[in-house]
């Protein structure tokens, strides 16, 4: 008797999440072999140390008795205010708790935000490189993501000219991730002002994930979206996740400002998809307002002395110091997107050096294709490991790139190694 093939659904031909895919499945297969895998392919805090506040997560401990129910689809009120009281602070006057939508983190609301949004073959303008959640959830919403080149001769900032030529008559929405993942670039006020311009002249909804909006470097400052917008719909994504270092919280709130008038039926929509999953994480927005309000433990660790500061100089460092690679100095977020020189690595694939590296070397890192790149010459890791860890990582990349170096003539470097033992 044959078995029934079960086919997926076609709808995720468009979806690449290869963060959490095949080479993170085979480095937990590694793992179970015994080896000790270095992962830098995400940035989750909580694997190298660091720790959420105290203070959060004590009012998520005595908010419990009033956490064991279902709250308001879009958050309880003291997580909302608190939310609202930060974009107040930041210049943004006319927001209110009506006006913020809490959810299951940043990734739970980008999905909510585009479902409400999008029909068929509407378009939504993303960064490339992107955080490839928004081009995976634009693809399941029936959308069609288009993307716009951020280039590293431009500091990864986007050319707005470029982005202006991409608008159609189908285009509803523009995304701005700033500060950025996956290349660390902040944006500077000109361009965003730019960036918003486009947006107000087209009517184009702003999505503005600032998820890292205070993870910055060496002075520089990221400026909140929101404040520029003034003629058409923006909505400011962020959450506890990363400022906090409380991802599995599971909380991230999405702020709606701006023209709203002629929103109001994409808003309703917005809450009933809200009612629809009933509520988000209720223990984890209890610790919102005491986050938001409280001390902003994030700056002791970008300052300099600080330890983000110093693991990201030790990654600017060993690319310095490299023969092959070339580094573009992340000013904000927690990522290095890291290019080979060129010329240097004659058929360099980020995919084949990826899974070398892991398999020769027990170093995880994420390929810059993941990231909806369409150049195979980069590759991201994550600077939350401690400085020395990180100085043994980029050694270990190095010698696997020398090995590259030295491969005989014809063979690509990128191609699967035959190695007996690397480790």
């Amino acid at each position: 008797m044959t078995t029934p093939t079960i086919r997926p659904s076609s709808a995720l031909a468009g979806v690449r999440y290869e963060i959490r895919g095949r080479l993170a499945r085979r480095a937990h297969e590694l793992e179970r072999l015994g080896h000790d895998i270095v992962s830098l392919n995400i940035g989750n805090p909580g694997a190298f140390g660091f720790r959420t506040p105290e203070t959060m997560r004590l009012a998520m401990i005595e908010n419990l008795r009033a956490a064991e129910g279902y709250v308001h689809q879009q958050g309880i009120f003291p997580a909302r205010e608190a939310v609202v009281m930060q974009q107040q602070e930041r210049g943004l006057r006319d927001v209110t708790v009506e006006d913020v939508f809490i959810g299951n983190g940043v990734s739970e609301l980008i999905d909510l935000v585009l479902r409400a949004l999008l029909d068929d073959g509407d378009e939504v303008l993303v960064p490339s490189p992107d955080y490839p959640l928004w081009t995976a959830a634009t693809n399941l919403n029936r959308g069609r993501a288009v993307h716009y080149a951020c280039r590293a001769a431009h500091d990864w900032m986007p050319d707005p000219d470029e982005v202006e030529r991409l608008v159609t008559k189908r285009t509803r929405a523009i995304v701005i991730i700033n500060p950025n993942n996956p290349t660390g670039a902040v944006y500077s006020r000109a361009v965003l002002e730019r960036l918003v311009a486009i947006a107000e002249r087209h009517r184009l909804v702003v999505l503005a994930d600032e998820i890292y909006d205070q993870m910055t470097y060496d002075g520089v400052a990221a400026v909140p979206l929101a404040t520029l917008v003034h003629g058409t719909l923006c909505c400011t994504l962020s959450g506890l996740s990363k400022i906090y270092r409380a991802c599995g919280y599971r909380v991230g709130w999405a702020v709606f400002s701006g023209e709203r008038e002629g929103a109001q039926d994409y808003l309703r929509g917005l809450e009933l998809l809200s009612s629809l999953r009933l509520c988000s994480n209720v223990p984890g927005q209890w610790a919102v307002q005491t986050a938001l309000g409280g001390y902003q433990s994030i700056r002791d660790l970008t300052r300099e002395g600080g330890r983000l500061h110093a693991s990201r100089a030790a990654i600017v460092a060993a690319v310095a110091r490299s023969r092959y690679l070339e580094l573009v100095r992340p000013l904000g977020a927690m990522y290095a997107f890291i290019g080979v020189r060129p010329g240097a690595l004659p058929g360099f694939d980020d995919q084949a050096f990826a899974l070398d590296l892991l398999e020769h070397k027990h170093v995880l890192v994420a390929p810059g294709v993941s990231f909806n790149f369409p150049h195979n010459t980069h590759f991201r890791v994550t600077f939350l490991p401690e400085p020395e860890v990180l100085a043994d990582v980029f050694g270990r990349i190095e010698a696997q790139l020398e090995l590259y170096a030295a491969a005989p003539a014809g063979r690509e470097a990128g191609a699967p190694l035959k190695v007996v033992s690397q480790s």
